[in-house]
């Protein structure tokens, strides 16, 4: 590993600009899907990973869903560099077009409405150990889009005992002493609903001491590479989602 020092590349992140930051290799690469190919990749991984968890629900996830090909999506991929073989998937939805999977279920609460949110779903690894590494650097490629594209608030709906992961990153309750809430949209099986405040991020890990702020913060990986997506859709949709609100304010 070697250390470097690498410049912040948006506003959100002018406060930890030039923080020195050690180079990690990972064993695996991640992507922004962008064929078919990749796609049905990504499909097959997150099928076989809920087959382990959820059979019955794993059955309809044999094709593409709609949400894949929805305005505001992003499908992550992770792949081993040994073979080529799908390792991790997850899936980001924004609101800037649509609402997002889990308010087809439920009302968010009043101070996430209005905010720019970014819900984590499809979450699929391999088995292997590897699996392991990959859900972590998914959810680091997750947060690097979510600051990219000025994502206000990250969102999650998590079943047990995945919700104890997103609890050991310190996102909160969106609805505190509801726990498990059935979703009409997963076919009613309970999750428990968390966000993250993005902007925080790096102040609360940092205080607390997080056992994950130097890899998440200080560590720089270049098999992490989100650039895939489309920044110039991107800040169109967060302009018309801007407008929406103004409108709405109106």
């Amino acid at each position: 590993m070697s250390t470097t020092f690498i410049a912040a590349t948006t506003a959100r992140n002018d406060a930890a600009a030039f923080l020195p930051q050690t180079e990690e290799r990972l064993p695996f690469t991640i992507r922004v899907v962008k064929d078919e190919d990749a796609l049905a990749k990504a499909v097959r991984m997150r099928q076989a990973a809920y087959g382990r968890h959820v059979p019955e629900l794993a059955k309809t996830l044999g094709e593409p869903e709609t949400y894949d090909r929805e305005p505001g999506a992003v499908i992550l991929l992770a792949e081993s560099k040994l073979d080529g073989e799908a390792v991790g998937t997850m899936r980001i939805q924004t609101n800037v077009r649509n609402r997002l999977g889990v308010e087809r279920s439920v009302l968010l609460p009043d101070w996430l409405q209005q905010q720019r949110l970014a819900e984590a779903t499809r979450l699929g690894v391999s088995e292997r150990k590897i699996g392991h590494v990959a859900k972590i650097a998914l959810f680091k490629a997750y947060y690097q889009y979510c600051v990219e594209t000025n994502v206000d608030w990250m969102i999650t709906a998590a079943r047990s005992p995945l919700d104890r992961g997103y609890e050991a990153l310190m996102f909160q309750d969106v609805f505190p002493g509801q726990g498990f809430i059935p979703m009409l949209h997963i076919g009613n099986i309970a999750h428990r609903v968390m966000a993250f405040d993005v902007a925080a991020a790096r102040t609360r890990w940092e205080q607390s001491g997080h056992r994950l702020f130097d890899y998440m913060i200080r560590t720089h990986h270049p098999d992490i590479d989100i650039r895939g997506y489309d920044m110039d859709r991107v800040e169109d949709e967060v302009l018309a989602l801007d407008e929406r609100a103004v409108h709405i304010a109106a």
